[in-house]
């Protein structure tokens, strides 16, 4: 059995500009999810101006959704920067999570639709995004 170094090298995608928007669309999501995690953070440490000041006057389902999201969202987002596999993974939970606070439990976290609608218009850009780089690879495997 012979070995080869060229076989333990990582095969680097080709760079299409399909591939190059799709890490770009990434880390634009990744800033905004950075963002939203500082968000969050703010209103841990007690720095945000509003009825939910500081963590320890927050109602418990407060507590629980904004210490869950201030770290969700900022290790999605590095994984989304590098555009890792657990990157999407983990921006899907922090998502979900949001939805369900705001679609689910209107009387105890309020509303807000802009938040859905970002949500669900970056999840169908992912999907879509990621059909077309299967299609390419499928067309490159030929």
């Amino acid at each position: 059995m012979s070995y080869s170094a060229q076989s333990d090298q990582l095969k680097k995608p080709v760079e299409t500009l399909t591939f190059v928007s799709f890490v770009w669309f990434c880390r634009l999501i990744a800033g905004f999810c950075f963002y939203t995690g500082v968000t969050y953070w703010i209103k841990l440490i007690g720095y945000h101006d509003g009825a939910l000041n500081r963590f320890d006057l927050m109602p418990v389902h407060w507590q629980v959704a904004t210490s869950s999201l201030a770290v969700l969202f900022p290790v999605a987002a590095s994984g989304l920067w590098m555009v890792v596999s657990w990157g999407p993974v983990l921006w899907v939970a922090a998502a979900i999570a949001e939805c369900i606070m705001y679609l689910g439990y209107p009387e105890l976290f309020g509303q807000n639709p802009v938040t859905i609608i970002a949500h669900a218009s970056v999840a169908m850009l992912y999907f879509v995004f990621r059909l077309a780089l299967y299609r390419e690879s499928r067309i490159a495997a030929r």
